[in-house]
């Protein structure tokens, strides 16, 4: 197997606000990522041929730029997932109860865009636990895609979590427990704990977030944009190899400060970095990973390919 799947988690612009302990944004900003970026993303995708998953919050659908956006991805063939209802941080540590309904209300809300429920799930910042496994496998999610064995995404989070609170704000994000380092980086059936690998098939598919083969540096959208179209390549070279390449990204990796985004300017880097520059850098990224004979596939089409290979 040598797939790429290419994501996007289309966390609006408040989510930053909320990640940096900022005020919530009241201008035409807070719904740039389905304003500005969604178009962005169509007309690259589009240019390069390729599929894409996006992982939908349930709530932005109240918006008609936001439920327009994500019809017009449907429509033009990408595949829409479940970024739970609410986007809220603290998810994993919700009881059972409120973890479903977090569930339930991002399936039903992507079920009214498009037609159908989706099948893939991506939980906020990453984090997950066996209560939110226990129920992913209840509501027939089909794969999940939140397991990141980052150690160093891992440490530089806490890190930034703990500056935040030195300036005298409350960051609204957590910290994963840190067992989710020792998961499989490959496609694996999660068993119990959710980081184990199980030995039988009737789990729930689990496609790790992209971390390169050997020193487990994460393969991001944020590393890939900050890497640029000309030094990118060498952290692709680290992730070739890997039976699927797990390239997520995020709606905010095709904005930049123009978009209304000068609030985010001093604590989120990456908006500092032109969009022009931006799409250059996905454009070397495909065309590396093509060159290397790897198939660009959606999420659930990658699912299913493992899935196969496990049945043989």
């Amino acid at each position: 197997m040598k797939l790429c799947a290419l994501s996007v988690d289309l966390d609006e612009i408040p989510c930053y606000h909320a990640i940096h302990g900022l005020p919530m944004p009241t201008d035409g900003s807070a719904h740039a990522v389905y304003a500005r970026a969604v178009p962005r993303y169509l007309d690259v995708l589009r240019e390069l041929g390729v599929p894409c998953t996006f992982f939908v919050i349930g709530r932005d659908m109240a918006h008609g730029v936001a439920r327009d956006g994500a019809r017009a991805l449907f429509e033009a063939g990408h595949e829409l997932a479940n970024h739970t209802q609410n986007h809220r941080y603290e998810f994993s540590r919700l009881d059972r109860d409120a973890i479903r309904a977090e569930v339930q209300g991002g399936i039903e809300a992507v079920t009214a865009v498009q037609g159908f429920a989706p099948t893939g799930f991506r939980a906020p910042g990453y984090t997950v636990n066996d209560r939110v496994f226990d129920a992913l496998s209840e509501l027939g999610v089909f794969y999940d895609s939140s397991v990141f064995p980052c150690p160093l995404y891992w440490s530089a989070k806490a890190t930034k979590i703990g500056l935040i609170s030195l300036a005298g704000r409350r960051s609204h994000s957590i910290v994963d427990a840190p067992t989710v380092l020792a998961a499989p980086a490959d496609p694996y059936i999660a068993g119990r704990p959710y980081w184990r690998e199980a030995a039988h098939d009737g789990g729930m598919i689990e496609l790790p977030i992209g971390v390169t083969r050997i020193a487990r540096l994460p393969y991001i959208g944020t590393t890939v944009m900050a890497a640029g179209p000309s030094r990118v390549g060498l952290l692709t070279a680290q992730i070739a190899g890997r039976p699927l390449v797990n390239l997520e990204l995020h709606g905010i990796d095709l904005l930049d400060a123009d978009d209304g985004l000068d609030a985010l300017r001093p604590h989120q880097l990456d908006v500092r970095v032109p969009v022009a520059q931006k799409l250059d850098t996905l454009r070397a990224v495909v065309g590396d990973l093509k060159a290397r004979g790897y198939e660009f596939v959606t999420m659930h089409e990658a699912a299913q390919a493992f899935a196969r290979e496990r049945r043989g």
